[in-house]
């Protein structure tokens, strides 16, 4: 208990008793840590490996993975690191951190594809799940610190989605939790000046990834947090303005170096506008509300099954079981006071929260051993859910025996087998070892990861039109490879296509508004320019509409 907690006197009696229930909780989590079996946590971080990497590369690019890879591929070519740009022209929309990253990697394996741009999202995955390990360590057993960090790594939204895609989202989160552990963890030793000076360099960097979130993030955390714990004129010290003179140093030095190859006119109102854009000013009250009242039952979807630890929540005593604890109740507090300007916010995208989830996730892990000595409906309706799955699953990894789908998978049968028995052992063992139930519900979701990447990546990569418009750039970019090639004026090129096209020619591909030449070979959007006369020297499909876009040599 910190010396704040008691000087109202007369609140003694009551903090005396969270004091104590807080000692019980955690004599509850180190008893259910004491049971170690190496076997069990060495076989998860053995999956870890096939069920982020295997057919990592498979799918074409989505849209926004093919902007990152796209200005991180035209850095190389203009050999200008500075300014981001896309067909050449200024890219505003994002700072350069990521493509930075990205750009890295180019490098270090001599090629520009899916496989290596996804590459540092898997490695921000891990590095963000050891960093909730270092910090819930610090406080817990071995054990409930590992759960806190596979059952993030493992929920639907991150295993399912965002670990197989080259977005900034991951990286950046990581780096947002890591400035929320620096300010709690600081905050707590009253070492002020390495709370502001460490997470405001890490907003620095979480702002050169992102923009104007990052501070949205420390803003609002320092401003909650400070004014709950009473220390709100620690605000106002010397060493939150040297924290905040170094963010300026780093992003302002950042900026001055930018303003030698480009104006800032554009930059800064460009970021505002993409930070805002999402917001309730765009979309008025009625969009708003109803976003309001959807939002909390969409989130719950897509962190399954994690989130249906929610249930905890409904209990009496649960808020002072929270309080008890001054870390869990910190995090709390920084995920309800981040969470709700998205829950204000109508457009919002379930990645813009991934440096929340281990926040919540945590008060749902403290509450488990209680409702699970207890046993609660709580805690038998979240049971009944994960064994539900657990055999649900099972019972999937069998299919591929009976449809003729998958044929081409290699090793079909032996890899059918090897996933379907696996998670019948572990189902078995989730009905067994009441105890690890957690743990062998992450390894029933890594396993069945691994099935999903076998299985499913090949055969959705052989029915996605994705994988049509990314062929057919490649053959494009190819045909056309020596040749001079411009954007005719304002055709709205798809990013997927751009890095294709671009990656394989070797060259950027600018827009060109006027002054053409005869035979001058241009990209265009027949349906957008229907008047314009040329004669078609090839096409390649585009994802959104299955429209085409043809290749044009002007006569």
């Amino acid at each position: 208990m910190d010396k704040y907690r008691f000087s109202n006197p007369g609140r003694f009696r009551s903090h005396k008793k969270l004091y104590f229930c807080s000692r019980k909780i955690k004599s509850r989590l180190n008893i259910q840590g004491s049971t170690y079996r190496p076997w069990l946590y060495a076989g998860i971080l053995a999956l870890l490996a096939p069920a982020l990497l295997v057919n990592l590369g498979e799918l074409a690019f989505i849209d926004d993975e093919g902007i990152r890879a796209l200005v991180a591929l035209e850095m190389k070519l203009s050999g200008n690191y500075i300014t981001p740009t896309m067909h050449g022209d200024f890219y505003y929309n994002k700072p350069p951190l990521w493509n930075w990253i990205l750009l890295l990697f180019f490098e270090i394996t001599g090629r520009a594809n899916e496989f290596t741009a996804r590459i540092p999202t898997v490695l921000c995955l891990l590095g963000y799940g050891g960093t909730i390990y270092y910090f819930f360590r610090l406080h817990y057993s071995r054990k409930t610190a590992f759960l806190n960090a596979l059952v993030f790594i493992t929920c639907g939204r991150i295993l399912f989605w965002d670990s197989i895609l080259a977005l900034i989202d991951i990286c950046f989160s990581w780096v947002t939790f890591t400035a929320f552990m620096v300010v709690y963890h600081q905050f707590q030793k009253e070492k002020w000046l390495k709370l502001f000076l460490f997470s405001y360099l890490l907003t620095a960097a979480g702002f050169l990834m992102k923009g104007l979130p990052s501070i949205v993030f420390q803003g609002t955390t320092l401003l909650v947090y400070f004014a709950y714990r009473r220390r709100f004129r620690t605000l106002f010290s010397w060493q939150h303005v040297l924290g905040g003179l170094a963010f300026l140093l780093i992003v302002g030095g950042y900026y001055l170096i930018y303003h030698q190859y480009n104006s800032l006119e554009n930059v800064f109102t460009t970021l505002f506008r993409e930070s805002s854009k999402r917001t309730a000013a765009n979309y008025g009250f009625w969009n708003t509300i109803g976003h309001f009242f959807l939002f909390p039952f969409e989130m719950v979807y897509h962190f399954l099954p994690w989130s249906l630890m929610i249930l905890y929540f409904i209990r009496r005593d649960g808020l002072a079981i929270i309080k008890a604890d001054s870390f869990i109740t910190f995090n709390l507090i920084a995920f309800l006071a981040n969470i709700l300007i998205y829950w204000t916010s109508p457009e919002v995208y379930p990645r813009y929260l991934l440096m929340l989830a281990p926040l919540i996730f945590s008060t749902f892990i403290h509450l488990h051993p209680v409702h699970q000595a207890n046993n609660t409906w709580q805690y038998r309706t979240i049971h009944f859910f994960f064994f539900l799955f657990c055999i649900v699953a099972s019972v999937i990894a069998f299919i591929p025996f009976f449809t003729e789908r998958p044929q081409g998978v290699p090793y079909r049968y032996l890899m059918t087998l090897a996933v379907g028995l696996s998670l019948s052992g572990l189902t078995f063992l989730y009905w067994k070892w009441k105890e690890e139930r957690l743990l062998i519900m992450v390894a029933v979701l890594l396993t069945f990861r691994v099935g999903f990447n076998w299985f499913v990546l090949p055969d959705r990569n052989d029915n996605d039109f994705g994988d049509i418009c990314r062929q057919t750039s490649k053959e494009m970019g190819k045909k056309f490879k020596d040749r001079e090639l411009f954007v005719y004026k304002e055709t709205l090129m798809q990013p997927t296509n751009s890095f294709y096209l671009t990656n394989e020619r070797g060259a950027i591909i600018p827009r060109k508004n006027g002054n053409f030449d005869e035979g001058d070979l241009f990209i265009i959007d027949p349906e957008a320019y229907p008047e314009v006369e040329y004669q078609k020297a090839g096409e390649f499909k585009v994802r959104h509409g299955k429209l085409t876009y043809d290749i044009g040599r002007f006569k």
